[in-house]
């Protein structure tokens, strides 16, 4: 067994005949293009492509598959340049009623192991949302019922940025998973903590201690992908290994979790939006400490300190690290033509962030920039934290 980088949430901006898909996603952003930037940049081996059961993303694929370069395998997904694993899914918007009446919307993001599966996914989910071309449009079921129906077709369900204040099941349909899903809970193998959260706030909820954390970009431009990534134990690069690694299941496992500072993440904290500022003050915020205004996105860390049943962070015994990683693109000074000229001598971007010498670095960008690398690669960092979608800033 050896050791490889997934990033599974990475959206399409357009399909290859420049249809639109995930409309505040990049243009350049399609199927080909995506299995290109993780093979000649960022060095990702598995990647899932979370728009999948739009027809005309599907009617992509069906030509990728032609071209010779990439080929569907008995294990599920698709293989390209015998380099990286794409694994099919879609991002579903479920509505919620919680046990007080209130409503609530959440993403969801489902995984299938073969295109003839996202296919007959896609069919059947045009009946629940009114334009299935179209990414996470709203469907007009509940999580609790969507499931069976991605278990109808071989896929399995993981709840998206389960802690962001918008549309998902923390923070704003539920304190508690087990009652969204019922009985069901049990075939949640997984949680994708979102920018905004880590390990170690999202351990302060007992239930899901026996749940494995997954840190994915949610890329909305090429550049943006393995922004958060997993590493992951596996046999090889394909559906069924990444599922028997969710699952904790022959010696498949996820070894660590590689993420932002959750302050870096534009909902860490909450944020009044009389004022237009992030609240700094101590946690739970529920309304600005200068407006007294009410009026306010609730952060990330402030929902968690709500709802939390656990008097002190303990994660289980298996419970990966969570690696606070900071991309390229967040690095003061590191711009595209720096990363280029970078790529350019070191070819991915898992390459300069966790293996090239400070040497090596300093011969190509010089010597401050490349302290500047080396000091977000080791956390010698302070962030000014985010909040009301507007990403913490990084201070070197």
């Amino acid at each position: 067994m050896y050791e490889i980088f997934a990033d599974l949430h990475v959206h399409i901006g357009r399909s290859e005949n420049n249809k639109p898909i995930k409309i505040t996603a990049a243009r350049s952003l399609n199927f080909a293009n995506i299995a290109k930037e993780c093979v000649n940049r960022k060095g990702i081996n598995v990647v899932g492509i979370i728009d999948c059961a739009s027809p005309y993303v599907i009617e992509d694929i069906e030509k990728f598959l032609k071209n010779g370069d990439a080929y569907e395998i008995e294990d599920g997904g698709i293989i390209y340049k015998n380099k990286v694993c794409i694994i099919l899914g879609s991002e579903i918007e479920t509505a919620e009623i919680n046990e007080k009446g209130k409503t609530g919307s959440a993403h969801n993001i489902c995984f299938f192991p073969k295109l003839s599966d996202i296919k007959g996914f896609s069919k059947e989910m045009s009946k629940h949302i009114g334009n299935i071309t179209l990414s996470s449009q709203r469907a007009d079921i509940s999580a609790y019922e969507l499931i069976d129906i991605v278990e109808k077709y071989n896929g399995i369900l993981i709840p998206a940025h389960v802690f962001t204040p918008h549309k998902s099941f923390y923070g704003n349909c539920t304190d508690r998973l087990e009652k969204i899903f019922k009985e069901k809970y049990s075939k949640i193998l997984a949680v994708e903590l979102g920018l905004s959260s880590d390990t170690f706030l999202a351990d302060q909820i007992s239930e899901l201690e026996s749940k494995t954390f997954l840190t994915n970009s949610d890329a909305h431009s090429l550049p943006k992908i393995a922004r958060e990534y997993n590493k992951i134990l596996v046999e090889d690069i394909s559906f069924k290994e990444i599922l028997k690694a969710l699952k904790n299941e022959d010696g498949r496992r996820v070894v660590c979790n590689y993420g932002l500072d959750p302050k870096l993440g534009k909902y860490h904290r909450t944020f009044c939006e009389t004022c237009e500022k992030t609240i700094e003050g101590e946690a739970p915020v529920v309304k600005c400490n200068s407006c007294e205004s009410k009026n306010i996105t609730m952060g990330v860390f402030d929902r968690i300190e709500i709802i939390k049943d656990k008097k002190e962070t303990k994660s289980p015994e298996n419970r990966p690290p969570y690696i606070y990683q900071i991309p390229l693109t967040f690095i003061p000074g590191v711009g595209g033509k720096t990363i280029d000229k970078l790529l350019g001598v070191f070819e991915t971007e898992m390459n300069i962030l966790h293996k090239i010498s400070e040497n090596d670095i300093e011969s190509v960008v010089g010597e401050k920039v490349a302290n500047n690398i080396i000091m977000a690669r080791e956390g010698n960092i302070s962030i000014e934290a985010g909040g009301g979608g507007v990403y913490g800033k990084i201070k070197i």
